[in-house]
């Protein structure tokens, strides 16, 4: 296998004693809450930083097909341990939309205010009991091109309007279950207790320490 620059780079970059893992996305977001979720025992690298700017691809109709073309498509270029994920918002009474469409709710470009825009005003005549939803959210692990999967869900409300300036996509109208407080009035460490993500995630760190032994 051709040891390109950007393996060079990734082997023999920063040194610690922390595992070094890609994860499949551009989202600084996302990179952001995995970091803490995992801890300091990973580091994440970014295919930006492997010198990738390029578009991964997300092209099938489910969360997990999604995850796992994100995780294998990084895999096949770089062929470095690598994670993906792929979250849905399911409305329980828009028969789970948007779904696997959540990021391009509203159509292109991807717009997550026009998003949130969006599903308030397909919401607007329900009441506040009916418009039950969860986050989902499905990670994908390629490990020495072996693929394992894992998923998260958190169970909750749309808020009637939004509420909040942290977080991200849906964040400011999701309320979840037992909370008053919607997903963008919470701290990093609040959301990533509950939330999909969170959850997805501290199984993919347990099974990486169990890989390390």
């Amino acid at each position: 296998m051709m040891i390109t620059d950007a393996k060079i780079h990734y082997l023999c970059g920063k040194r610690n004693t922390a595992m070094k893992i890609v994860f499949a996305t551009g989202n600084r977001n996302k990179v952001t809450e995995a970091a803490e979720a995992l801890g300091s025992s990973f580091e994440i690298v970014t295919p930006a930083e492997l010198g990738f700017d390029g578009e991964i691809p997300e092209t099938h109709e489910t969360i997990p097909e999604n995850a796992e073309e994100k995780a294998r498509f990084i895999w096949d270029k770089f062929h470095l341990n690598c994670f993906a994920d792929d979250t849905g918002l399911e409305v329980d009474v828009l028969d789970g939309a948007p779904g696997v469409y959540s990021a391009r709710y509203a159509g292109e470009p991807k717009d997550p205010v026009q998003n949130v825009i969006k599903l308030l005003a397909e919401l607007k005549h329900v009441p506040y009991e009916e418009r039950t939803a969860r986050f989902r959210c499905c990670v994908a692990l390629m490990i020495d091109g072996r693929l394992e999967m894992f998923e998260g869900t958190c169970e909750g409300h749309i808020a009637l309007e939004p509420m909040g300036q942290l977080g991200f996509g849906y964040d400011p109208v999701f309320i979840p279950e037992g909370m008053e407080k919607t997903m963008a009035m919470l701290t990093i460490d609040e959301k990533n207790a509950i939330s999909h993500r969170g959850k997805a995630i501290r199984l993919l760190s347990c099974r990486l320490n169990e890989i390390q032994g």
